[in-house]
């Protein structure tokens, strides 16, 4: 391939990668294929070393001009003496055209229930992450250091009212506390809101 780029001109160059570009998609199309192999061009060598040429396309660099990928598959059945004598055949040329036709209908079905299926498991995600979230926001408040429900209050649906276990024990102390004639300002658990309160 070197020694031709190097007597071609640029032009050229861009011409033959083209024309082999469209030829090597052509392969795709077993109908195609069935017309070369009646025409006898399967039978001469300078074709079929030409097809062995053509697989260069097979690499990345190439591969990802071809909008019809299965050409690649049939490009390397080619190569195979056996398939070019059978696909002369235009009963073998049938089955083959209508397995195609099977396998990209069950590839479309195949591909549109997997989008489906990741667009319902996103919007189920996105869904379940907001009720995550709503459902976040009271413990995180729960959880921060000054607040009311560390403190000992219940705040739920916007209502305000004493924790009746915490109420018994800051009350007990208290007790106990002006018994003794003391105002100590640590009243332990909930002892700020309870200052606050007094």
């Amino acid at each position: 391939m070197n020694n031709y780029a190097a007597i071609e001109s640029e032009e050229q160059q861009k011409l033959r990668w083209q024309v082999e570009l469209e030829f090597v998609q052509c392969l795709a199309n077993p109908n195609y294929l069935n017309f070369l192999a009646q025409r006898g061009y399967f039978k001469d060598q300078a074709f079929i070393n030409y097809l062995k040429y053509l697989q260069y396309w097979k690499e990345p660099e190439y591969a990802k001009y071809l909008m019809y990928p299965m050409c690649l598959y049939f490009l390397d059945l080619l190569q195979y003496e056996h398939f070019r004598r059978e696909i002369v055949n235009s009963q073998c040329c049938k089955f083959i055209d209508d397995q195609a036709i099977l396998q990209w209908q069950h590839y479309t079905r195949k591909r549109i229930k997997m989008f489906n299926s990741v667009n319902n498991t996103q919007l189920n995600a996105a869904t379940c992450g907001t009720e995550i979230n709503e459902a976040q926001q009271p413990q995180m408040a729960a959880q921060q250091p000054g607040s009311n429900s560390a403190a000992g209050v219940n705040i739920q649906n916007g209502n305000t009212g004493v924790n009746t276990q915490q109420a018994q024990l800051v009350g007990s102390q208290q007790q106990s506390q002006q018994m003794n004639g003391t105002n100590s300002v640590n009243l332990g658990v909930g002892g700020p809101l309870m200052q606050k309160m007094q």
